[in-house]
């Protein structure tokens, strides 16, 4: 971050002294190739029109005018026009003490500015236990939310609670009919039921909370059948609910809101949301159907909100449910879903463009499905069968910080194989021990200076005589990427993709492991050398510290 600043600040005064205007195509990125410098700009070649004149000679103007700065080593012209700077080992040593200052909030950039943001993720229906795939979708909702308060933004998590509709009447018929059977009634559970063993435990304890359902079972009473199934949902779905609670936080994944769709049903606001629709244009009746005006939109056919029998659709519910979003005040909203949901993001999109709103203010991050793994073997998993891992149990397996950080480790929407096995192994191709690891090896480097009596040094140690000695190829490659971490927690914030991080995290503890192995610290010699290699894994212990939490894994000093 500070060599992109300095480079970005060197270029834009040469074109404004020059009497020129910033390209928008001009680029400022490192080179595929490190061997060709730190930074390159390809503004010598995008400015040639404006100039009129050749990118070389531009590039070599500009090569002229940077390589006067004190901070810049080397400059180099390649190709047709590229213009490639090397910083000074003076200049990458100066992130030791800026880092050390800064702390905790090394790596914090304000893109957000204070921006009102609402994170919903998991929202999985109350109808069973969590499962590893709501895993990888609870750790990418909470680390996003984590990322965009880390950068400025100022965010709500919030679950959305489906306690209306089908799947529940089918979680309340699946306890009833569970609950007829363990009194010896020949009763069949339908087809589409819940057939996990949780539900046969839920309707023995909603038997023991009501034993009246004993008589209420054998009744033929419309309304005693209809109120015993009331009984069996409202119970069912508030035991479900306290266990994804719990399981939600033992993962360390946390919701300030909890929102009943129920609610939007009962107030009003889904009839008050469609009329409002249909007031404005907007929404149409139709062979009996109530009808969103989607293709007004961009979307390729209108929608139905209500059937010609009556019931909502979902498609209802979730657009009354981002008009509440959108009351609330929020600037931008932010919802994870399942991969299978791609196609119906843009309804979702036309519908917050039907609300007043642009399209730009939803945001949708797809999460690709978890192959669980043992040893190699798939393992099925099917929520109504009743055959699946839940999200407890690998946790409890793995521990918390293993599974979010591998549900971390790559894109959402790529999918994602996951091996019991190998994320339990304490090796180095373990990526989570991998990255764990590197902090746990400062600090037992700390621990054992302090045990041949050294004290440990600070900031105010951090002089440019002492991080002179910073000066090998390992030192500057160190250095170069601590600079980097802001640039890797903007990209995470910007794309919603806390993969950014993780991958960085990965790549600077591959490089303390090289440091680590190619150069002694304490036995470093000279103790000017000593002292400049402890303030410098000091940072990379911080900066890997600081990451981790950004996903919520942990940094335990000892491993």
């Amino acid at each position: 971050m500070r060599a992109l600043t300095l480079f970005t600040q060197l270029l834009s005064d040469h074109v404004r002294q020059a009497g020129l205007q910033w390209p928008d195509k001009a680029s400022l990125e490192p080179p595929k190739d490190k061997k060709f410098g730190d930074l390159a700009s390809n503004l010598a070649m995008v400015l040639a029109g404006q100039a009129k004149a050749k990118p070389r000679d531009i590039a070599q103007r500009m090569a002229d005018d940077l390589a006067t700065h004190p901070e810049i080593d080397s400059v180099e012209i390649a190709g047709p026009g590229f213009v490639n700077v090397t910083f000074s080992p003076a200049f990458w040593q100066q992130s030791v003490p800026e880092i050390l200052r800064a702390g905790d909030e090394y790596g914090h950039v304000d893109v957000g500015a204070g921006k009102k943001v609402q994170v919903e993720y998991v929202s999985a229906n109350p109808t069973g236990p969590l499962h590893i795939g709501h895993g990888r979708g609870a750790a990418l909702g909470d680390s996003i939310a984590r990322i965009l308060r880390f950068t400025g933004h100022d965010v709500e998590t919030e679950y959305y609670l489906n306690d209306a509709g089908r799947q529940m009447n089918l979680l309340g018929m699946s306890v009833w009919v569970r609950l007829k059977q363990s009194l010896g009634m020949d009763v069949v559970l339908p087809e589409d039921c819940y057939k996990g063993d949780y539900i046969e435990d839920i309707a023995a304890d909603v038997l023991k909370d009501h034993p009246e359902l004993a008589d209420a079972a054998k009744s033929d009473d419309a309304d005693v059948i209809a109120s015993a199934l009331d009984i069996c949902r409202v119970a069912a779905m508030t035991e479900i609910l306290n266990g994804i609670k719990k399981d939600l936080a033992d993962f360390g994944v946390e919701h300030q809101v909890w929102f009943s769709e129920l609610s939007l049903v009962e107030t009003g606001v889904v009839e008050k949301t469609l009329a409002a629709l249909k007031e404005q244009g907007r929404a149409y009746e139709e062979d009996g159907a109530f009808w969103f005006k989607s293709t007004l939109f961009g979307d390729d056919k209108d929608r139905v909100l209500r059937k010609s029998d009556g019931s909502l659709t979902y498609f209802a519910s979730d657009i009354a449910y981002h008009a509440n979003k959108y009351a609330r005040g929020f600037d931008l909203v932010v919802d994870v879903w399942g991969a299978d949901h791609h196609g119906y993001i843009p309804r979702m999109k036309a519908a917050v463009e039907a609300l007043g709103k642009s399209r730009d203010a939803l945001e949708v991050v797809l999460v690709q499905l978890v192959n669980l793994l043992r040893g190699g073997e798939q393992i099925a998993m099917s929520t109504r069968a009743g055959e699946f891992e839940t999200l407890a149990d690998v946790v409890h397996e793995v521990g918390s910080d293993a599974a979010r950080f591998i549900f971390l480790s790559r894109k959402s929407d790529s999918k994602l194989d996951f091996d019991l096995e190998l994320v339990k192994a304490k090796t180095m191709d373990n990526p989570v021990f991998y990255v764990q690891y590197a902090h746990a090896r400062i600090h037992s480097l700390m621990r054992k200076a302090v045990e041949e009596g050294r004290t440990i040094p600070d900031a105010s140690d951090a002089t440019p005589e002492t991080l002179a000695a910073l000066n090998t190829p390992e030192d500057i490659a160190l250095l170069r990427l601590l600079d980097q971490f802001p640039d890797a927690v903007s990209a995470a914030a910007r794309t919603l993709s806390p993969h950014h991080v993780s991958g960085y995290l990965l790549e600077l503890a591959g490089s303390l492991h090289r440091y680590y192995t190619a150069h002694p610290v304490l036995a470093a010699g000279d103790e000017r050398t000593v002292v400049a290699r402890l303030l410098l894994l000091a940072t990379v212990a911080q900066v890997v510290r600081t990451g981790l939490g950004l996903l919520g894994v942990s940094a335990p000093d000892r491993m």
